[in-house]
C-alpha cells in the first residue's frame, strides 16, 4: 500500500513541477482553445453537437414545466460522453507525440531539444496567425470519419457519445495541430496530457453555446471571433518564442 502512495506522491510532485516549468504553454493552449473554438470549432464540429443535442431532447420526456425543459435542453447541449471522448483522443494524442522528444532527450542529453522544440511550435502558431488555420489533410479522410460517426449520431447516449467523441477526435483540423505541436513541444508526455487537457476545456464553452442557442445564433459572434483569433495566435507565438529563448539562455 505504501508503494503505491509513494507514486502517487511522485506523480503529483512532477504534475507541479510540470505545471510551474510549462505554465506559459497551458495558457497559450486555452486561449488557443478559447478563442479558436469560436471562430473555428463552430463551424467543424458544431453540426456534431446540434445533432446530438436535438437528438437527446428528442428522447426526453415533455413534462416538467418550461423550466425543466431548459435545464434538460443546457445538459443535452453541453454533450458531456462526447466532450469526454473527444478531450481523451486529443489528451493522449498530446502525451504520444511528446514522448518520443521525452526519450530522446533523456539519451542524448542535448540541452537545445527544448528550445527548438518551442521555437518549432512558435513558428506554427506564427505562421497560422498570419495564413489561418486550415484543413491541410485530404477531404476523403474526414468525409470517411463523419460516415463512420453517422450510425452513433442516431442515439449519442453513454458510450455511443463517448465513442462519437473519440472517433471525431480524429477529424483533421489546423487549430488542432499547432495545440499538438505546442504539447510535444513540452517533451514531457505528462506536461503534454495537461496542456491538452487546458486546450479541451478551453473549447467546452463555444460547442456548448452552438448546442444550446444553435449554429445560426452561434454566426452572430463567430466574425468577432476570427478578427481576435489571429492576436491569440500571435500571442501564444510571442509567449513560445519567449519560453524557446529563455530555455536557451539556461541550457
Amino acid at each position: 500500500m505504501s508503494d503505491g502512495f509513494d507514486v502517487l506522491a511522485a506523480f503529483a510532485a512532477h504534475c507541479q513541477t510540470v505545471t510551474v516549468a510549462n505554465g506559459p504553454i497551458f495558457l497559450a493552449l486555452f486561449l488557443a482553445g478559447l478563442v479558436g473554438s469560436a471562430s473555428h470549432c463552430v463551424g467543424m464540429c458544431g453540426p456534431f453537437v446540434v445533432a446530438q443535442t436535438a437528438g437527446r431532447m428528442s428522447a426526453l420526456p415533455l413534462e416538467g414545466g418550461p423550466l425543466r425543459h431548459e435545464i434538460r435542453r443546457l445538459e443535452a447541449s453541453l454533450a458531456l460522453p462526447y466532450q469526454l471522448g473527444r478531450g481523451t483522443t486529443y489528451i493522449l494524442t498530446g502525451a504520444v507525440l511528446a514522448a518520443p522528444f521525452s526519450a530522446a532527450g533523456q539519451i542524448s542529453g542535448w540541452a537545445y531539444l527544448a528550445p527548438s522544440l518551442l521555437a518549432f511550435a512558435a513558428i506554427v502558431f506564427a505562421w497560422q496567425a498570419w495564413h489561418g488555420f486550415g484543413l491541410h489533410a485530404p477531404t476523403l479522410w474526414s468525409s470517411r470519419l463523419s460516415s463512420m460517426a453517422g450510425p452513433l449520431l442516431k442515439a449519442p447516449f453513454g458510450w455511443r457519445g463517448y465513442l462519437l467523441g473519440l472517433l471525431l477526435g480524429f477529424l483533421p483540423c489546423g487549430l488542432l495541430y499547432g495545440a499538438f505541436a505546442a504539447a510535444a513541444a513540452t517533451a514531457d508526455p505528462v506536461a503534454a496530457a495537461i496542456g491538452m487537457a487546458g486546450f479541451v476545456l478551453g473549447t467546452v464553452p463555444a460547442l456548448w453555446v452552438v448546442g444550446y442557442l444553435g449554429g445560426r445564433a452561434a454566426e452572430r459572434w463567430r466574425p468577432l471571433a476570427r478578427r481576435a483569433m489571429p492576436y491569440v495566435a500571435g500571442f501564444n507565438a510571442l509567449i513560445l518564442f519567449a519560453m524557446a529563448v529563455r530555455t536557451t539562455l539556461q541550457a
